[in-house]
Formats: C-alpha cells, sequence, structure tokens
C-alpha cells in the first residue's frame, strides 16, 4: 500500500514538472499575448505607418503617389483653417476634460458620501446609471436628438424660452457661427459627465471609510471631507479621466459630423474633421495624412506628459508604496 502511494506521488510529481514551462515561469504567456500583438500590427501600427508615408505625396487616392517631401507640412503650417480647428479643440477640451471631470468629482462625492447614507444605495446606483447612459447610446442617435431639440424653427429649446417669457434669447443654436461652438461644447458635457462619475464613485469605494468617520469626529464639514480626502486620495482615478477625455477630446469626429460638420463656415471645425474633408471630399489624401499625422504626435505628447506628471505626483504622495 505504501509503495503504491509512493509510486502515485512520484508520477503526479513527474507531471507537474513537464507541465511547467522549461525556460520560466513568464515565458508561456508570450503565447497568449501573440494574437494581440499582431492584431494591433495589422490594424494601428501598418496603418499609421502608410498614414506617416502618405503625408510626403501628392495624391488622390487613386493611381500613383507623387513624392513631394516636406511641402504637405510646409502648407499646414499656413493653412489658417488648420490652426482655427486646434483653437476649437481647446474649447472642447475644456467641454469634454475640464467640466465634466470638475462635476463628475462633486456629483460623485455627492452620490457617495450624502445620497447613498441618507437614501441608501439604491438612488445613488440609479443616478449613476442614468448620468452614465449617453455613454452606452450610439454618437449618431444623441448627436440627431440634440440636433432637434437645438434646431431654430422646431427645436425644443427654443419652444420652451418662448413658452416661458424668453422669446428674445431664441437662437439658431447650431446654425450661429456664434452660438455653434459652444452649443456643441453643452451637448458635450452632457454626453461625458458620467463617464467621470462612474470612474471616481469606483475610487471612493476603495478608500477606508474610518477616514472619513474620523474626519466627522474632529468635526469637518463636507466641503472640507471633499477637498482633503476625497480629491487627495482618487488622485489617481483623475489623472486617468483626464487623458482619457482630453484624449477624446483632440480626437473628436463623430459628434462633430453628426452635429454640425464642421460649420456652419469652419466654427465647429476640428482636426480630425479636417483631415477626412481633405480625405473624402476633396481627395487630397496626402495633406489629409499630413494633418493625421500631426494630430497623432501631438495626442502622444500629450499622453506622455501626463503620465509623467502622475508619475511625480504618485513618487511625491506614495501611492506606489
Amino acid at each position: 500500500m505504501t509503495s503504491t502511494t509512493r509510486s502515485s506521488t512520484k508520477r503526479w510529481s513527474a507531471a507537474r514538472s513537464s507541465s511547467r514551462p522549461s525556460g520560466g515561469g513568464s515565458t508561456g504567456y508570450a503565447v497568449f499575448l501573440l494574437p494581440g500583438i499582431v492584431l494591433s500590427v495589422i490594424v494601428l501600427v501598418i496603418p499609421m505607418l502608410m498614414n506617416v508615408s502618405f503625408s510626403f505625396t501628392r495624391w488622390s487616392g487613386v493611381g500613383k503617389p507623387q513624392w513631394i517631401g516636406l511641402a504637405n507640412y510646409d502648407q499646414l503650417i499656413h493653412d489658417q483653417d488648420f490652426w482655427a480647428s486646434f483653437e476649437h479643440i481647446g474649447g472642447l477640451i475644456i467641454a469634454l476634460a475640464v467640466v465634466p471631470t470638475l462635476l463628475g468629482l462633486v456629483i460623485a462625492a455627492l452620490l457617495f458620501d450624502y445620497l447613498s447614507k441618507r437614501f441608501g444605495d439604491r438612488w445613488a446606483t440609479t443616478l449613476r446609471s442614468g448620468l452614465y447612459l449617453p455613454q452606452v447610446l450610439p454618437v449618431t442617435v444623441t448627436g440627431i436628438v440634440w440636433s432637434w431639440l437645438l434646431n431654430a424653427q422646431y427645436g425644443t429649446v427654443n419652444i420652451l424660452l418662448k413658452d416661458i417669457g424668453l422669446g428674445s434669447w431664441q437662437q439658431d443654436w447650431l446654425g450661429s457661427p456664434h452660438w455653434a461652438l459652444p452649443s456643441v461644447m453643452l451637448v458635450m458635457v452632457w454626453f461625458q459627465v458620467g463617464y467621470p462619475v462612474v470612474m471616481f464613485m469606483a475610487g471612493l469605494q476603495r478608500i477606508d471609510p474610518g477616514i472619513y468617520e474620523a474626519a466627522n469626529l474632529d468635526g469637518a464639514s463636507w466641503f472640507q471631507r471633499f477637498r482633503y480626502i476625497t480629491v487627495h486620495l482618487i488622485k489617481p482615478e483623475i489623472y486617468v479621466v483626464l487623458v482619457t477625455t482630453t484624449i477624446a477630446a483632440m480626437k473628436i469626429f463623430g459628434q462633430i459630423f453628426v452635429l454640425t460638420r464642421g460649420g456652419p463656415g469652419n466654427s465647429t471645425l476640428v482636426p480630425s474633421y479636417f483631415a477626412y474633408l481633405n480625405f473624402f471630399q476633396k481627395l487630397n489624401v496626402g495633406y489629409g495624412s499630413a494633418i493625421s499625422t500631426v494630430l497623432t504626435v501631438i495626442i502622444i505628447l500629450v499622453t506622455v506628459v501626463f503620465l509623467q506628471l502622475q508619475n511625480r505626483s504618485e513618487r511625491r504622495s506614495g501611492w506606489g508604496l
């Protein structure tokens, strides 16, 4: 009986040792990473390199590209529409990154620290889901609905203003050069605010409740708890939200395409839509590729800067310890 048990143990140990990767424990995982790496190279890296190469050519999309060197980039430097598109990006960064982050912090803190404690987690979860709903709806659907709401003739916004005696405030919200960009910014705030709320509420759940209890015992007000505890302890989530929303603002396309098509005039033109115009309407693929290349480089630089700031803040605060 004892010899049988020993032989079974030896066979089990031999099977375990034979099943281990011969080159170390971590080498076996490379096989699982390979499909993702190959797909990323095919879908991202190769098209990006092709785009860069086309940016040095004059090409309509048909026939053989003509090499022109840096001529497209020289044209970009003197193109007022190109620089105007980046000015509009500044406004959209405020609407997609800055304002939603600030609102998201306050709303998440109210839902987590006030509403859930007084009315239960169900109400906080319901409101959080409602705020996040625009994120899961198709961009086309939300854009069309807002274009109906802001329509100059039959839009709900103008009708409501007239009904409450503010008819002088009626505007052609998406058709006026002065109001088109602010209107798009307002829509973007509505669209984006749910994402920071979800991220920040997830971050708040990892904070030790004893910290808030100690602050309450010390007589700290809600604003003091928000400023010195909440904001400080969810800085990692704040950085993640700012990076992702800033990148989303810089490469925004779908909402602009549905709401304004970059107009009226060029009042809501953004780099991605400007590249689209050159690719598919003006058939100037080389120039559109130059716009896309510059935009990609700027997004990479902004991401690197954010990551450096986050790493520096982590080292000062000791998050990584």
